[in-house]
């Protein structure tokens, strides 16, 4: 191999680095907050506080973390998205490894699940996952093995919580998602992973494949809001919801047809204003 091409590689890979650290602080920074007032309704609902060991399945940058562990909860998180981790560590872990640090009510992991219960032993009484499904052919399919592993650390009659995307019709972003399904497949064969309307029984499916029994559900507003279509756009792609349509075509691409989707939903003021109801499902082990 030459110099050259050695060099370029080293580019490339810097390059990929930089990006999913660039997305990872999008997710952070613009699209994350979106689905806060799913987390606060999720929790009002099963009154999560200090009694509360949560197990996070997906936790991402961690503010669903932030938001139960200010309620006192022990909150433990997984995901294999090492950049948001490490936002999520700066988040909850802020004094991480500080000499006289206090002991701290969260773990994070990105290897995998943890070997035993919550920090004190005692075993999760909530499992949350709270990364929606339903709205790309396919979302779901790694989310039973992912529940089937993290149930033994569960107590017996523990609470599980999925999310979803709602009714299409009551959805605003879902038209700007159809963009992704478009592009993606333009190719042949078609790329997977594109859009596909949202089922009525989504949640229940995979609640019936991993054992889990319905215990109650509900529907939860989450307006994507954003100050400008630039902000809308990063935001979006942020989701991975995309990645299928950039890699069918390339990112420019894909954010100019994303940024003219978004011209219904601008307002005087050019900020972006987008309605969705997201839907959760209680289930108990």
């Amino acid at each position: 191999m030459t110099p050259t091409l050695v060099r370029n590689h080293r580019d490339a890979d810097l390059s990929a680095q930089a990006d999913a650290g660039t997305r990872a602080r999008d997710w952070a920074e613009i699209q994350e907050r979106m689905l806060a007032p799913l987390y606060e309704a999720v929790y009002d609902r099963l009154e999560v506080g200090p009694a509360t060991r949560m197990l996070s399945l997906g936790c991402g940058s961690g503010l669903a973390m932030l938001v139960a562990a200010a309620r006192g909860a022990h909150v433990t998180g997984v995901d294999s998205d090492r950049e948001r981790l490490a936002l999520a560590r700066a988040r909850l872990l802020p004094d991480e490894g500080a000499e006289g640090a206090p002991a701290h009510r969260a773990r994070l992991h990105d290897d995998g699940l943890p070997a035993g219960a919550g920090a004190d032993g005692a075993p999760y009484d909530l499992i949350t996952v709270f990364e929606p499904i339903g709205c790309a052919a396919g979302d779901s399919e790694g989310l039973v093995p992912a529940l089937e592993s993290a149930l033994p650390l569960a107590a017996r009659g523990a609470t599980v919580v999925l999310t979803g995307w709602g009714p299409p019709e009551r959805c605003a972003t879902a038209p700007v998602l159809r963009v992704a399904a478009r592009l993606a497949e333009s190719t042949r064969p078609p790329r997977p992973g594109g859009w596909r309307p949202t089922l009525r029984d989504d949640l229940e499916d995979v609640a019936a494949r991993a054992g889990l029994k319905p215990d109650g559900s509900g529907r939860v507003s989450c307006p994507f809001g954003y100050a400008d279509p630039d902000s809308a756009v990063r935001g979006l792609l942020s989701t991975g919801l995309f990645d299928a349509a950039v890699r069918a075509t390339d990112r420019s691409q894909v954010e100019k047809e994303v940024a003219e989707a978004l011209h219904p939903y601008r307002r005087p003021d050019g900020t972006v204003w987008m309605p969705n109801v997201f839907r959760y499902l209680v289930c108990t082990t």
